[in-house]
């Protein structure tokens, strides 16, 4: 018999699941419709039977990692979650529990993502690292000594949500000049559309509706040399540096890994990173931390963090 964990990512939309070995293979993956199921003890029925439909005769199925927004590790619920359709607190692990029979841990998308990295990605010989989610927003997972930072509230490690701009943008959060509104993909477009309007540099952004924008666009702009898209890119860089280097006087890691759409700029990205974090980092670390792409695949990655959240518990059992 082949022992398979299950891994669980919840979002807002879809709610993606899958079986993966203990090397890391993802050996079947599928996903239902999260706002099908506006019931959590139908979504906790539907979710419990689609992963036993995965589950072959040659395979046992021996715990269950899930990651989701606003999840608390130690109670194993989910908190409150906005983008969820069930409102309050759910205790999911909980209600997995009774229907699986197995063992079942719940966190948050990005510390699910730090645990994979640490298990099947570029940190497995790494105990001091942060993981970078650079998405619509900027989830973030802090792994100090090789346990993943939670905290006294289990919320430890927001930065996404960390002040860069005392009194700047407005965040989703309610609070002003978070990160997330300067480093994630939708900051980077409201750096250019902030652009566009202070400046009369000429580019091809400006014939682009502002709600047509996207990250992506803004890269292959900037790989052009397009002036405005080159100057965003590079207030993106900085405002994440500035978060790493903070970062770096408190944690110490041996890495960063930067994950997720907006990585896909390449050295557009990185290398301004690399150079803001090395001029800027207090001497004692300089040349100490290096600064990585993810080594998970992001087609995969969901289900890898979530399933290395299983197996890395199951471990410590």
């Amino acid at each position: 018999m082949k022992q398979v964990v299950a891994g669980v990512d919840i979002g807002g939309t879809n709610t993606i699941y899958g079986l993966v070995d203990k090397s890391g293979k993802v050996l079947s993956e599928d996903r239902i419709l999260t706002r099908d199921y506006p019931d959590i003890n139908d979504f906790v029925t539907a979710l419990s039977g689609a992963i036993s439909k995965l589950v072959k005769e040659d395979h046992d199925l021996i715990g269950i990692g899930i990651g989701a927004p606003n999840a608390h590790y130690y109670k194993g619920t989910i908190e409150l979650a906005p983008n969820l359709p069930w409102k309050g607190i759910v205790p999911l692990a909980e209600m997995m529990k009774k229907k699986s029979k197995i063992p079942v841990v719940v966190t948050n998308d990005a510390n699910a993502a730090a645990v994979g990295e640490m298990v099947f990605g570029g940190a497995r010989d790494m105990k001091n690292f942060i993981v970078l989610t650079l998405g619509t927003g900027l989830g973030s997972g802090i792994v100090i000594n090789g346990e993943v930072l939670y905290g006294h509230t289990a919320f430890a490690g927001e930065l996404g949500h960390t002040t860069v701009v005392p009194g700047g943008r407005e965040c989703g959060c309610g609070k002003k000049g978070c990160l997330e509104t300067y480093a994630s993909a939708s900051g980077m477009v409201r750096t250019v559309l902030q652009i566009l309007c202070d400046t009369k540099d000429e580019s091809p952004l400006r014939d682009i509706a502002p709600s047509a924008l996207t990250s992506k666009i803004v890269a292959e702009a900037a790989s052009k040399k397009d002036t405005v898209a080159v100057k965003a890119m590079n207030y993106t860089a900085e405002m994440l540096g500035l978060a790493i280097v903070n970062s770096v006087v408190f944690s110490s890691p041996e890495a960063v890994f930067l994950f997720g759409g907006l990585t896909k700029a390449g050295d557009i990205l990185f290398n301004p990173v690399r150079e803001y974090v090395d001029k800027n980092v207090m001497p004692i670390f300089r040349g100490t931390v290096k600064i990585l792409p993810s080594g998970i695949s992001e087609s995969n990655a969901a289900v890898l963090g979530a399933a290395a959240l299983g197996w890395n518990e199951l471990k410590k059992q």
